[in-house]
């Protein structure tokens, strides 16, 4: 585990044990509002060790992600040093990149990715709210998974505008709704990383 100080704290990225001395994956995950990557760091734990992909998990410098308090700023700042630094030290493959989040983070990852979707080729969103409007930069291929009881994010007003409007715009989205609440189910995880090697029926 790497820690990478910063003026808001501490970032985070993990490094699987007996990663191959090959160009290697890298997903980004942005936390939810109020979190932070010690608590955020379980989401995606387990699939970096076994798909043998480097996880970098940021801090916000508030409680949230800057686009969402008003404007890039901060954040995305402290996003580019990272990624600097990262593809100085570790032979990452360009085309496995992705921008990953849940919650304000799922929005804070569809708002960056689809600005910069020629660095980011892949965006995975577990129950986004919104995106920022801005313009558009190449053709991701996007992730959204979203649970029908969620309280926090209710999906009548979130992934169901959110997807038809993305999907409007020529993007190729995997939509994916499920019986639940404000989280990201195991199965769906799974799903969401197929691009990497794993096994999962596309959805109907």
């Amino acid at each position: 585990m790497h820690a990478f100080d910063g003026s808001q704290g501490e970032h985070l990225l993990l490094v699987p044990t007996g990663l191959p001395d090959a160009p290697v994956p890298l997903v980004v995950f942005f936390h939810g509002s109020g979190a932070d990557p010690v608590r955020s760091l379980p989401v995606l734990e387990a699939e970096a060790q076994r798909l043998q992909f480097l996880l970098l998990v940021p801090k916000s410098f508030h409680y949230t992600w800057d686009v969402i308090l008003g404007g890039f700023g901060p954040d995305v700042t402290a996003l580019d040093t990272l990624l600097r630094r990262i593809f100085e030290h570790f032979p990452v493959d360009p085309d496995r990149v992705a921008l990953a989040g849940f919650s304000d983070g799922a929005s804070y990852a569809l708002t960056l990715g689809l600005l910069n979707g020629s660095l980011f080729p892949r965006i995975l969103a577990y129950s986004p709210g919104f995106v920022v409007p801005g313009q558009p930069d190449g053709s991701p291929r996007i992730f959204v998974s979203h649970g029908t009881a969620d309280p926090v994010l209710p999906i009548d007003r979130c992934s169901r505008r959110i997807v038809p409007e993305l999907r409007s715009l020529g993007y190729e989205v995997d939509y994916r709704e499920f019986d639940g609440g404000h989280e990201v189910p195991r199965n769906l995880l799974t799903a969401s990383l197929s691009f990497l090697g794993a096994s999962e029926p596309a959805a109907d």
